[in-house]
C-alpha cells in the first residue's frame, strides 16, 4: 500500500487505465487502510433518513465498503448499486456482493452511468475528487435522484482564498499543502467542489472538520460533509 501511495498515479493513458494500474496491486488491502484515512464516513451514514426498500447508489464507490457499513440498516435497502470505473476494486465488490444480496456493483462511469429507475439516494464518499469531470457526477446524480431524493457526499476539501458566507477559511499553507500532496495519487482538492454542491441542492447540511491522517501524526486534513435535497 504505502509503496503504491509513494509512487503516486500513473499520468499517461485513459482514466480508467489508471485507475486499474494504481488500485490493482492496492484492491485486497484498500478497505482497511483506507478505514484510516477517510474519515466521516459512518457519520454521514448516520445522518441519513433511508426510507423502506430504499434504492441507493453510490457513485465512484469502489470495493462497496459502504453498503456493508450501513450494519442492519441494510435491511431496509431493496437495491445498493455501486458504480466504479476501476476494475480491480469492481472485482473487490463482487466478492462482498456474495454476501450482501442487495449489493450490485457495475463496472461503469459515474459520470454517465443512469440505474434503470430513479434513486431514493445518491452516496459519493471522496470519489468527487478522483473524477476530471466532477461536474458532471454532480448533474448525473441530480438526474438520477427521484423528486425528493438525497445526495451523501463526504470527501476531502480546501477553501477559496475567499470562501462563500458560512464555510471555513483554510490558510494559504493548507492550501497549497493538500492540494499538492493529494495529487500525487490523482486526487485533486478543487474549493470549487462544496459551493457547486451547495449551489446545485440549496436545501442542504453540511459539516466542515479536520481528521489525523496515518504515519502523520501531526497533520489533520480537511475534509466535509453534505447532504442535500433535490426538490
Amino acid at each position: 500500500m504505502l509503496r503504491a501511495l509513494l509512487r503516486g498515479m500513473p499520468r499517461g493513458g485513459a482514466q480508467a487505465e489508471r485507475l486499474a494500474a494504481f488500485y490493482a496491486p492496492q484492491a485486497a488491502h484498500y478497505d482497511r487502510f483506507r478505514e484510516r484515512l477517510l474519515h466521516g464516513r459512518r457519520e454521514l451514514l448516520d445522518d441519513l433518513a433511508l426510507p423502506l426498500q430504499a434504492h441507493i447508489v453510490e457513485l465512484g464507490g469502489g470495493t462497496g465498503q459502504l453498503c456493508q457499513m450501513l450494519g442492519p440498516r441494510l435491511n431496509a435497502v431493496r437495491r445498493y448499486d455501486v458504480v466504479d470505473l476501476c476494475e480491480p476494486l469492481i472485482g473487490q465488490a463482487h466478492q462482498r456482493a456474495q454476501r450482501l444480496p442487495a449489493l450490485h456493483p457495475v463496472l461503469a462511469d459515474a459520470c454517465v452511468w443512469q440505474p434503470d429507475h430513479p434513486a431514493d439516494v445518491v452516496i459519493v464518499s471522496y470519489a468527487l475528487t478522483m473524477m476530471p469531470d466532477w461536474r458532471s457526477c454532480i448533474d448525473n446524480a441530480w438526474r438520477m435522484l427521484k423528486p425528493g431524493g438525497y445526495i451523501a457526499v463526504v470527501d476531502f476539501h480546501v477553501s477559496e482564498r475567499t470562501p462563500p458566507a458560512g464555510q471555513v477559511r483554510h490558510g494559504a499553507w493548507t492550501r497549497a499543502f493538500w492540494r499538492r500532496w493529494f495529487a500525487r495519487d490523482g486526487v485533486y482538492l478543487d474549493a470549487a467542489l462544496l459551493p457547486a454542491l451547495r449551489q446545485r441542492f440549496s436545501d442542504h447540511s453540511f459539516v466542515e472538520a479536520r481528521a489525523p491522517v496515518p504515519y502523520l501524526p501531526r497533520l489533520r486534513v480537511p475534509y466535509f460533509r453534505f447532504i442535500g435535497r433535490r426538490p
